[in-house]
């Protein structure tokens, strides 16, 4: 046996334990930051949510006015302007946008302080980060591949905003209570399968400023998956004033 094989597939060994152990270490460090994003955007949101919802004269000023569709619709529209130009940006401008929706989400949120008791929303807020807490795990330690998972997920999403549409008009009840049902199911599969996606991304991103704005996107579908789980529970367990 030629000693030299031996030493070159030793040597090429560990240069491919060193590469996998640095991808490692940078996808940690970029999931970190897409958590820290989120967990930041949502605590901005949890701050100006609390501050209207306990300023009267604001409360007047957004939800008396015809202002309350402007708060309301300005996040939908920050999202969708955050897709479409996020790769024409630049990281600082994407980051700036992100809290500006962070902030709005939060005036917009502000309603819920009135129409629940503090108590019932700080407990759904907790079971909330369990069970987000636990999918996105399983999104990023799971082997197996939740691209699947995709189309019905997508399929039960557009299913909800349709159902929640039409709830407007006809005020069931029992279809309100079937769309909060739905959309913990939903909202929980999608936490994994984005996790997941996020991850994967990760060997797409390349230089700084582009694994920055892929961070921001990543925050921002987690975010998204949080709040919108948050809101179904709240309708299903949250005791009202």
């Amino acid at each position: 046996m030629d000693p030299r094989g031996s030493v070159f597939g030793q040597t090429r060994g560990q240069a491919g334990a060193a590469v996998d152990a640095q991808v490692d270490a940078g996808l940690r460090s970029y999931m970190l930051r897409v958590y820290n994003y989120m967990g930041s955007g949502l605590l901005l949101s949890g701050i100006v949510a609390y501050a209207v919802a306990h300023t009267p004269a604001l409360m007047q000023a957004i939800f008396g006015t015809p202002l309350m569709w402007v708060v309301m619709l300005a996040p939908l529209a920050l999202v969708f302007f955050l897709s479409a130009r996020i790769e024409k940006m630049s990281a600082g401008t994407a980051q700036a946008t992100f809290w500006v929706f962070a902030a709005l989400m939060g005036a917009s949120l502000a309603s819920i302080f009135v129409v629940y008791t503090q108590t019932s929303i700080v407990r759904v807020f907790m079971i909330t980060s369990v069970t987000f807490g636990a999918m996105s795990l399983y999104g990023y330690t799971t082997k197996r591949d939740l691209s699947a998972w995709g189309s019905f997920l997508m399929m039960g999403l557009i299913g909800i905003i349709v159902a929640s549409v039409v709830n407007i008009f006809i005020e069931s009840s029992m279809m309100q209570w079937v769309i909060s049902v739905i959309g913990v199911l939903v909202f929980t599969g999608l936490t994994a399968y984005d996790t997941q996606r996020i991850k994967e991304i990760y060997s797409h991103a390349d230089g700084e400023a582009t694994m920055s704005k892929k961070a921001i996107m990543g925050a921002l579908r987690l975010y998204l998956d949080f709040i919108n789980l948050f809101l179904m529970l709240l309708h299903l367990f949250g005791n009202r004033e």
